[in-house]
């Protein structure tokens, strides 16, 4: 009865609160710009995005906390939880990134999938974007500084993650790769030597370094590609949920959304790591098979 009356007593909280600003946001939209709420000087401020980011992180990190614990060979339900999840993702990027470059990069992959999708759902929260400071307009109220912003809506925030993508891959590729490995996969003349006509193949190499150019180009634009496409997306979300009163059903479909950026970011992330990254696991099937093979005969 008690766990009753505090759902109760949360809903008539949540009726007086948090319905208000949403009605009086109901059509506004969401401004491009995250607000600032403290001017440090010198051009220097802290906004509610960046607020938001740094509360859902550390939240994030007492969450995983307490449900793993200590670590038990008979899991708790908390740790099973997250072994659970840490495999289903293992599965899904080791493939992709390659076994040699995986210890590398898996941490970095798990963290950006867990801390995008959350910060995707954070503007699904009751107040999150709707209550704040703002003035009346023509008898109406309108927000101009909301308290809470979810990160990944404010454009520095996806710029951010696109640049420690992109730093990443470079670590991870150079050190797993090498220069010389990067430079064939970018220039090299893939084609089979004693299988092309010694005519064509002298021209193939010209077009695969035209190629090259063309891919650097592409690697020097996946920041700009990867921050906008996360952006473009939750901040349309956002605007959606707020242009139609945050109508119910949008809701699930923002829900989906956050789940599927958070996904495409990471996997975007690991397959530029795996184009380049698991050229060696082919190499070492290869010479693998080669003794197997010379055994057989």
């Amino acid at each position: 009865m008690s766990r009753v009356k505090k759902l109760a007593q949360f809903l008539l909280l949540f009726t007086a609160v948090c319905l208000p600003a949403y009605a009086s946001s109901e059509g506004s939209g969401v401004p491009a710009s995250a607000a600032k709420l403290i001017n440090l000087g010198h051009g220097w401020t802290i906004t509610n995005s960046m607020i938001t980011g740094w509360a859902v992180s550390a939240l994030l990190v007492i969450l995983v906390l307490r449900l793993v614990g200590k670590p038990q060979i008979l899991p708790t339900k908390g740790q099973a939880v997250m072994e659970s999840l840490i495999e289903g993702l293992k599965e899904l990027f080791e493939p992709i990134v390659g076994k040699k470059a995986f210890p590398l990069a898996f941490p970095l992959l798990v963290t950006f999938f867990i801390f995008i999708l959350f910060h995707n759902w954070m503007g699904l929260i009751p107040g999150v974007g709707t209550i704040g400071w703002g003035r009346e307009i023509d008898g109406a109220f309108h927000m101009t500084r909301p308290f809470i912003r979810p990160h990944n809506s404010d454009f520095n925030g996806t710029i951010a993650l696109a640049l420690i993508s992109f730093g990443a891959w470079a670590i991870i590729v150079f050190k797993i790769a090498g220069p010389k490995m990067i430079l064939w996969d970018l220039f090299g003349n893939k084609a089979e030597k004693n299988e092309t006509p010694g005519w064509l193949y002298p021209i193939l190499a010209v077009v695969f370094i035209l190629v090259g150019f063309i891919e650097v180009f592409s690697i020097g634009i996946r920041p700009f590609t990867l921050s906008v496409r996360l952006f473009g997306n939750v901040f349309g979300g956002e605007n959606l949920l707020h242009g139609t009163g945050f109508f119910f059903v949008f809701y699930f479909m923002e829900l989906l959304v956050g789940l599927i950026q958070a996904l495409v970011f990471t996997l975007l992330s690991a397959v530029y790591i795996g184009l380049i990254c698991n050229h060696g696991d082919d190499h070492d099937h290869a010479h693998d098979d080669k003794p197997a093979a010379e055994a057989s005969h």
